[in-house]
C-alpha cells in the first residue's frame, strides 16, 4: 500500500510548531543552518535524490535501479546517474546547496518551504522541470460527529509536521470555506507509526481529524470507503472524510534543478525529463499487462522497489510495493505540457506557485517569497515527439454515468448517502421556476467549478427538492377516507393513528413509503401521483440546473468533464421542514442542492495518465 514515508526525518525533529494556526517559531533557512555553496560535482555519475513515493518507481524502472544500469532508458539516452534516497529534505537542501547534487525532489509545496533557501543566490534558484504525478493515496480521517468539511470547524486535527498533507489540509479547508485560525491542529512528529496522526487520532476523543497515508486508513476505517466498526484496531466511526482519490490535483509531485546545471546542461535536463516520462509510459503498460494476466518483468519491478525501500517499508510484493505504485497518478506527457505551458490551466505551474509561497509565508517557513523558475525545454522536440508514443491523448469522460447515478440511487434509497458527501450547498428557487441563468446564479456556479477542479476524482450530485405540503394533505385526507387514519383531538391541535399506533406526520420519508405501497391510494385524493409528480419535478428542476451550469462553464471558456455533474429528483422525500406553516417555511423545502461525493472505483472509467 502507500507508504508515502517521506522527506525530512531531521526536518520533522527540528520543526517547532507552537500555535495552532501556523508552523511558527523555526524558519525553513534556520532548519537548514549555515551551508556553502559550492558548484556542482562534474566527475561521475550526476547525483539524484528520490523519495518514497509510487511515482519514484519510474525512475528507478528508467535507470533499471539505483546506478543506471546497462541497456537502462537512462542508459540508452546516455546519461549516468546515482539515484540517493531524500526522505530527509532538509539534507536535501544541503546537498543542493552544497553542489552535491543538482536536483531536489519533494511536492510543489515542500519546494515552496525550501524556496527562500534555494532563492538566496542565482546559481541556486530552483528551475522546476517536471510533474511526476498527482496523489491519490493520501486520506482525511474523520469521527463519526464530522459530516462533512464544514463540520471541521473548531475541532482538533492532528497532522503531521511539514509533510505532504500540510498543503492537503490547506485546499480541504479553502473547499470548505475555513481557514487555519478555524481550526486547532495537533501536530504529531511523524508521518505514521506510534508517534503519527494515527496514533493521536486513535488515543484522544478530543481529536476529531486526522490526515494520513493509505495504511493507516485502512486501520483506522477498515478501507476507502468504509466505516470503522472498532474492532481489529479501527475506530468506531471512523470514516474517510476527504481522499487525494478525490481531492485528486492538490498533492503534485516533482523535480527542481538549480539555475546553474540547468542552463549549462540543458540537452541533458531534456534527456532525463524524457527518460522518466518514457519510464512512466512503459510502467503503466506493464502494470497494466500484471493485473490482467500477469508478468515477470512487472515482477521484477516490484522486487526491485522492495529492495530499494526496504522489507520494513515494503514488506509485500503483491501489496505494498504494487498498492505504491496503484496510489499515484502519473501525468506523463500531456500533464506536463498542460502543467507547465497552459497559462490558463488552474492547476498548473503559476497557480501552485503562488499557493506554495503563501502557504509557506503564512506558516511562517519563509520571509520572501521568492518565486520558481518554469522549465522552457522545447516539448514538440525530438527528444520527445517521435520517442515518447503516448503524447496525443484524448481526455475521457472520467465517469460512467449510468454507474454513478445507480450508486448515488442506492445510496440514497438505504440512506447512506450522507456517509459519502464531502461536502454540500444549496439554492433555494421560487415555485413554478424553471430557468436558473447564471445572472441570478453566478456566484453558486462559480463556487461549484472552483470544487470541480480541484475534486477531479469526486462527483457534484445536484439533487433537486419539492415541498411536502400537499403530499402531506392528500395523504391525511386519503387514509381518513378510507379509515385506516384515525384522527382524534381538536382544530390545530390533532394526533392521528395508524394500525392503533399514534403517526408521527414529520416522518415524511414514511408517508412516502406507504404511499407508494399503493395502501393510500384513492382517486379522489391521489397521494401517490403527487408523490411521483414531486420526483418529475425535482428531476427536471436539478437536470435544468446541470444544464445552466453546463452553458455557464462553456460561456466562461472553463473545461468541465459532464460525466462529473449529474442530475437527481428527490421528491418530498428529504425536506428541510416536514410540516410547513407557512409559504415562507415551505419555500425553505424547495431548493437544489449540490453534494460532493465519493463514488466507488467501479464508476471511473480508467485512463493512462491524469492532467
Amino acid at each position: 500500500m502507500n507508504k508515502r514515508i517521506i522527506f525530512l526525518f531531521a526536518f520533522l525533529l527540528c520543526l517547532i510548531m507552537i500555535t495552532s494556526t501556523g508552523l511558527a517559531a523555526t524558519s525553513f533557512k534556520d532548519l537548514v543552518g549555515r551551508v556553502r555553496i559550492g558548484a556542482v560535482q562534474k566527475s561521475g555519475p550526476i547525483q539524484v535524490p528520490f523519495i518514497t513515493w509510487g511515482g519514484d518507481v519510474a525512475t528507478f524502472y528508467a535507470n533499471d535501479g539505483l546506478r543506471t544500469g546497462n541497456g537502462s532508458i537512462y542508459d540508452k539516452l546516455g546519461l549516468d546517474l546515482k539515484l540517493v534516497n531524500g526522505d530527509n529534505f532538509i539534507q536535501q537542501v544541503r546537498d543542493y546547496m552544497e553542489g552535491k547534487s543538482p536536483f531536489l525532489r519533494g511536492t510543489f509545496r515542500m519546494i515552496g518551504q525550501a524556496s527562500e533557501v534555494i532563492g538566496s543566490d542565482p546559481n541556486t534558484r530552483g528551475v522546476m522541470i517536471l510533474q511526476l504525478t498527482w496523489s491519490a493515496g493520501d486520506h482525511c480521517v474523520a469521527k463519526s460527529g464530522i459530516k462533512t468539511i464544514k463540520s471541521l470547524k473548531g475541532k482538533k486535527i492532528a497532522l503531521q509536521r511539514g509533510g505532504p498533507h500540510v498543503g492537503m489540509l490547506d485546499d480541504v479547508l479553502r473547499n470548505g470555506g475555513l481557514s487555519w485560525s478555524d481550526i486547532d491542529v495537533v501536530w504529531a512528529d511523524d508521518l505514521s507509526g506510534p508517534n503519527g496522526p494515527a496514533e493521536l487520532f486513535r488515543k484522544n476523543n478530543d481529536i476529531a481529524a486526522c490526515f494520513v497515508i493509505s495504511p493507516d486508513m485502512i486501520g483506522l476505517t477498515g478501507g476507502l470507503q468504509s466505516v470503522g466498526s472498532g474492532a481489529e484496531g479501527t475506530v468506531k466511526g471512523a470514516r474517510v472524510l476527504v481522499s487525494t482519490k478525490q481531492l485528486s490535483y492538490s498533492i503534485a509531485d516533482v523535480y527542481v534543478v538549480r539555475s546553474d546545471f540547468y542552463y549549462t546542461n540543458k540537452d541533458w535536463v531534456e534527456k532525463f525529463v524524457a527518460g522518466y516520462l518514457k519510464g512512466a509510459e512503459e510502467l503503466i503498460d506493464l502494470k497494466r499487462d500484471y493485473e490482467k494476466s500477469g508478468s515477470d518483468k512487472f515482477m521484477n519491478i516490484l522486487k526491485m522497489t522492495q529492495n530499494i525501500y526496504g522489507k520494513d517499508i515494503i514488506p509485500t510484493l503483491e501489496e505494498d510495493a504494487y498498492g505504491l505504485i496503484d496510489d499515484v497518478t502519473f501525468v506523463g506527457y500531456p500533464g506536463n505540457v498542460a502543467f507547465f505551458t497552459d497559462k490558463d490551466n488552474s492547476r498548473g505551474f503559476a497557480v501552485f506557485t503562488t499557493r506554495a509561497l503563501n502557504l509557506a509565508a503564512n506558516l511562517g517557513l519563509i520571509s520572501r517569497k521568492i518565486p520558481l523558475k518554469a522549465h522552457d525545454l522545447n516539448y514538440n522536440s525530438t527528444a520527445f515527439i517521435g520517442y515518447l508514443t503516448k503524447t496525443k491523448i484524448e481526455r475521457k469522460e472520467r465517469f460512467k454515468a449510468e454507474a454513478v447515478k445507480k450508486e448515488i440511487e442506492e445510496l440514497t434509497a438505504g440512506g447512506n448517502l450522507d456517509k459519502r458527501v464531502i461536502l454540500s450547498f444549496t439554492i433555494h428557487f421560487e415555485p413554478n421556476q424553471m430557468d436558473f441563468s447564471d445572472a441570478k446564479y453566478a456566484k453558486d456556479f462559480d463556487e461549484v467549478l472552483q470544487k470541480l477542479d480541484q475534486f477531479g476524482g469526486a462527483v457534484v450530485a445536484i439533487r433537486g427538492h419539492t415541498d411536502p405540503t400537499k403530499t402531506l394533505l392528500m395523504f391525511v385526507r386519503a387514509g381518513l377516507k378510507k379509515g385506516i387514519l384515525k384522527k382524534s383531538g381538536s382544530s390545530g391541535n390533532y394526533k392521528y393513528y395508524y394500525q392503533g399506533k399514534l403517526f408521527d406526520l414529520n416522518d415524511v420519508s414514511k408517508i412516502v413509503e406507504l404511499v407508494k405501497s399503493g395502501a393510500f391510494d384513492d382517486p379522489e385524493y391521489n397521494a401517490r401521483e403527487v408523490v411521483q409528480a414531486g420526483i418529475n419535478l425535482s428531476k427536471k428542476r436539478a437536470e435544468e440546473v446541470r444544464e445552466s451550469l453546463l452553458a455557464y462553464a462553456k460561456k466562461k471558456g472553463v473545461p468541465i468533464d459532464a460525466s462529473q455533474i449529474q442530475a437527481f429528483g428527490v421528491g418530498v422525500s428529504e425536506p428541510l421542514i416536514a410540516k410547513p406553516t407557512n409559504e415562507s417555511e415551505a419555500r425553505e423545502n424547495m431548493r437544489v442542492d449540490f453534494s460532493l461525493v465519493a463514488t466507488s472505483p467501479e464508476t471511473v472509467n480508467p485512463s493512462d495518465f491524469d492532467f
